[in-house]
């Protein structure tokens, strides 16, 4: 999408699968999967989604997906399809030293991930070496010391260079990044999550990450049983939908496949998608 001096374009790193059963929490398999086919593993295929919005002042990468470090090692958990984030953004005219702000929603592996990649001596460096990368302090701390619960979620050399190098910069709540560009505290997926608000001229996106993953999340209902602070996730996503729908938000799945980004309308008392290619 281009509105004025600004172009907004999703960017994929690839896919991954997840079970369907966790994706959903407590949602009966009998009624989730009239909308996604579970393989015989039951597992359903999400994307890896990030956004790049380009101003005058800055290319602004959110989230970068699950990287290169591991691919072999999540194929047969995840089946993971990845490391396709650099050359989403060559296709864009954009090289990884193009970037020069990276925006992370939330630490987990299949949204840091591709902070980093390794070097020739096997080192874990920043993939965008001119960037510099933001994320809530309270994400930090938690993904330095997660509990068992999430513990298989995070990886330190997805974020731990990035303090080495002195590129990562933590802020504390709601946070304007930039005119236009600000980040929304969002915690029920986990601490220390939040969506992206991108606003220029009359154009108004949200990129809304774990908080509703995916079009099929929209039902209030819908949240996964991986969430750290469910009841959290209930209360944000009922403020983030009103807000789309009477501001005409254009909603960014962080993991939707089959649609990936739409406008949200109320209709006989629920949330229902207007599809958006981008």
């Amino acid at each position: 999408m281009n509105f004025g001096t600004t172009s907004v374009n999703i960017v994929s790193d690839g896919t991954i699968m997840v079970d369907g059963g966790s994706l959903f929490g407590p949602v009966p398999k009998a009624h989730w999967e009239l909308n996604v086919k579970p393989d015989r593993r039951n597992r359903v295929r999400l994307s890896l989604n990030c956004l790049l919005v380009r101003t005058p002042e800055a290319n602004i990468l959110i989230d970068t997906g699950a990287g290169s470090k591991r691919i072999e090692n999540l194929k047969e958990r995840y089946a993971l399809n990845g490391n396709k984030l650099l050359k989403s953004l060559r296709a864009l005219g954009l090289t990884a030293r193009d970037i020069d702000l990276v925006i992370l929603t939330h630490l987990h592996f299949d949204h840091s991930g591709g902070c980093t990649k390794l070097d020739r001596s096997g080192s874990a460096v920043p993939t965008f070496p001119k960037a510099e990368y933001m994320v809530q302090q309270s994400c930090w701390d938690e993904a330095m010391d997660p509990n068992e619960r999430f513990e298989d979620s995070f990886h330190k050399d997805d974020f731990l260079p990035l303090k080495e190098k002195g590129v990562l910069k933590t802020i504390d709540g709601d946070t304007e990044v930039m005119p236009g560009v600000n980040v929304k505290v969002t915690d029920g997926p986990s601490r220390g999550h939040q969506i992206v608000l991108v606003e220029r001229g009359s154009e108004r996106i949200a990129f809304a990450s774990d908080l509703i993953p995916t079009p099929y999340h929209l039902p209030l209902p819908h949240i996964s049983a991986t969430d750290e602070y469910p009841n959290g996730t209930l209360e944000q996503k009922k403020e983030l939908l009103e807000m789309a729908v009477n501001g005409g938000w254009l909603m960014v799945f962080g993991h939707g496949h089959d649609y990936r980004a739409g406008y949200v309308q109320q209709k006989n008392g629920s949330a229902q998608l207007v599809p958006v290619d981008m």
